[in-house]
């Protein structure tokens, strides 16, 4: 790892900017390399992901992990994989009705995603996991909404591909929308397959 991108990740991890508004406090969970090819962009840690301090350690991992064709060994091999999500820390649960996971920290994204990226040149292709990561990194390129912007997936790539979050919520529009599976999947696939198995361009 080079100096810059390691010095990076050790103030990442230290960071406690938000330590007021988590309520189980700041552990910032990320993986940063200087030889992946693919990074993963998501939401932000869920509780098991915080007490374990493994990204997508959990029943939403598992899926994306499928979506992706790949096993937990090759999903963390952090010589071909990098995870940063949009909130780096556990950001409680939402308020309201519906329960689920609040919003990742607003503060978090534009402190720390720009410098990773600078400091990760060899990325090619960016996996945007939900409508946090696609509006950040899309901006006005995005559709109006997180299932247009994926429909159009080949809009964005090879650079990116939109997903919508793997949560087990999403079930119930993984089955209004047949064509992601027959679609896009066979796509992210084959782009995975490339990043991970073929020489550098």
């Amino acid at each position: 790892m080079t100096d810059i991108l390691d010095a990076l990740r050790t103030r990442a991890e230290a960071c406690v900017l938000c330590a007021d508004h988590l309520p189980l406090g700041p552990r910032p969970v990320l993986r940063v390399s200087d030889t992946a090819r693919l990074l993963v962009v998501g939401q932000a840690p869920g509780t098991r992901v915080h007490e374990t301090g493994i990204p997508w350690n959990d029943a939403s991992g598992d899926r994306l992990r499928d979506w992706m064709g790949l096993d937990r060994a090759a999903f963390y091999d952090l010589s071909r994989v990098a995870i940063l999500p949009m909130g780096l820390c556990y950001p409680g649960r939402a308020k309201g009705k519906g329960g689920g996971d609040a919003p990742p920290r607003p503060e978090c994204g534009p402190l720390w995603q720009p410098p990773f990226l600078e400091a990760m040149p060899q990325v090619e292709c960016i996996l945007l996991v939900g409508g946090y990561a696609q509006a950040f990194h899309l901006g006005k390129a995005r559709a109006a909404t997180m299932t247009e912007t994926v429909r159009r997936f080949a809009d964005f790539g090879p650079g990116y591909v939109p997903l919508p979050h793997p949560s087990w919520r999403n079930t119930a529009w993984m089955r209004r929308n047949p064509w992601f599976e027959a679609e896009v999947l066979p796509v992210l696939k084959e782009r995975v397959r490339d990043l991970l198995t073929c020489p550098h361009s």
